[in-house]
């Protein structure tokens, strides 16, 4: 996969941040927020993909999967393509925490929209528990399949704003009370005011949780 990158401030590579976009969008549009912590985390990379499939609806971004309501693509295709791309992405994720030679542990997905939706249901089909998974302004997908292939636990931060318009908040409470059910430890909070966004209190919030969990 194409990505691109910023490199640890402090030359010494412990920790990766790993942004997954929203659909229509690539890489380019979180990495922005590598910047703005990377004060906070010095040792840590962030790196940002663009998914590997041009999206339907947008020319000039891209999609991890189909929407069936936003494209008209069958559901049973949607799923397939998301299976594909959860290995194709844990595989890339592999190569990098090699290359880079970090531990699982210090491996943070940060998702926002579809890059939540895929981070949720990819992350924890993983061996190896990651250090754990932000996501901002999405839910939890095809939870039936889920439930069956969890291999792994990490921590769970679910972000949502409450006027959001494009994936509708209560998204966040059907998601946490699916993943503690499955004994996930998750924290949760609501951007008051937001819509489909990330906003400084969010942001705040995701910063903590890295720092809690870096190890």
């Amino acid at each position: 996969m194409n990505f691109k990158r910023i490199e640890a401030k402090s030359r010494n590579t412990k920790s990766i941040v790993i942004f997954l976009h929203g659909y229509g969008a690539d890489g380019s549009d979180l990495l922005s927020i590598g910047s703005v912590l990377s004060d906070h985390l010095p040792d840590t990379l962030f790196v940002a993909p663009d998914a590997p499939t041009k999206c339907q609806m947008s020319p000039f971004g891209f999609q991890w999967f189909p929407i069936p309501d936003m494209d008209g693509s069958p559901v049973n295709l949607a799923m397939e393509q998301l299976d594909k791309i959860c290995l194709l992405t844990n595989n890339w994720i592999d190569k990098l925490i090699s290359d880079e030679g970090v531990q699982d542990e210090n491996v943070f997905l940060f998702g926002f929209s579809q890059g939540t939706m895929l981070s949720l249901y990819m992350g924890p089909q993983r061996r190896r528990a990651i250090g754990g998974i932000i996501g901002f302004s999405g839910k939890l997908i095809n939870a039936g399949v889920f439930r069956e292939r969890v291999n792994s636990r990490p921590p769970i931060l679910l972000i949502h704003g409450d006027e959001d318009q494009v994936v509708i908040p209560t998204s966040l409470p059907e998601a946490y009370n699916e993943l503690t059910s499955l004994n996930f430890t998750v924290q949760r909070h609501l951007s008051r005011g937001i819509g489909h966004g990330i906003a400084p209190d969010g942001l705040t919030k995701a910063l903590a949780f890295i720092c809690e969990y870096s190890r």
